[in-house]
């Protein structure tokens, strides 16, 4: 386990909340060597750049061939820019999206913006979820769990605080916080039975801080 869970997480039962005990949070918009820009969309930059710089740099301690990153097709709306076709059809509103028939990563800026109301660690979160989708494609069918949508959470955790400890994303107090409400509002109301169910937010916070504790390979079938 890394030191990093010294002060980290637990989910408390029903109330499925994420507690830290007066440590740091997870990274608010801030990145120590890059900065993407002011407000949501300046998060969203960093939060790409960080998510992608941490895989290219760690990819062969736990896979074998060449990290490809996602395309970054970025936001969408009903209002504004049309959402991405994935295969036949349009990917959805109000969601954010990996589109493994084109390979890319996408959002609805509207959902973002909600979410990011209660603190910027959304964006992270959401961008880190579903690039964690993207290196599911990438892995040998036997690496990826049946739970698929909790996995990408795990891959989250891994991302974000691993990309904390290379000193490219830097912590700050309450962020935590965020991110239990973050997943509150993402959890489903029924545990994860298959590959599509993303899972209580009970089981996302408990996916997520496997990963956070434990890296990519707690992330890994055993």
């Amino acid at each position: 386990m890394r030191r990093l869970l010294t002060w980290l997480v637990a989910v408390v039962l029903a109330a499925t909340s994420l507690v830290a005990s007066g440590g740091p949070g997870l990274a608010a918009g801030r990145n120590q060597q890059q900065r993407g820009g002011d407000g949501m969309d300046g998060d969203i930059a960093t939060a790409v750049t960080v998510v992608d710089r941490f895989w290219a740099t760690h990819w062969n301690e736990f896979f074998m061939g060449r990290y490809s990153k996602p395309a970054v097709f970025g936001g969408y709306s009903s209002k504004g820019r049309k959402a991405p076709y994935c295969g036949i059809k349009r990917v959805d509103l109000n969601n954010a999206h990996y589109c493994p028939a084109g390979d890319y990563i996408a959002w609805d800026v509207d959902f973002m913006r909600r979410g990011y109301r209660y603190g910027d660690s959304w964006v992270y979160q959401v961008v880190a979820h579903e690039w964690g989708h993207a290196v599911q494609r990438r892995l040998i069918r036997s690496l990826v769990w049946n739970a698929y949508e909790l996995q990408a959470d795990c891959l989250a955790g891994a991302t974000l605080y691993g990309a904390a400890e290379d000193g490219i994303l830097r912590f700050e107090k309450g962020d935590v916080d965020e991110l239990a409400t973050a997943y509150d509002r993402l959890g489903d109301r029924t545990p994860w039975t298959n590959t599509s169910d993303h899972g209580t937010t009970a089981q996302r916070l408990s996916a997520f801080n496997r990963g956070a504790g434990g890296g990519v390979r707690a992330c890994l079938p055993r």
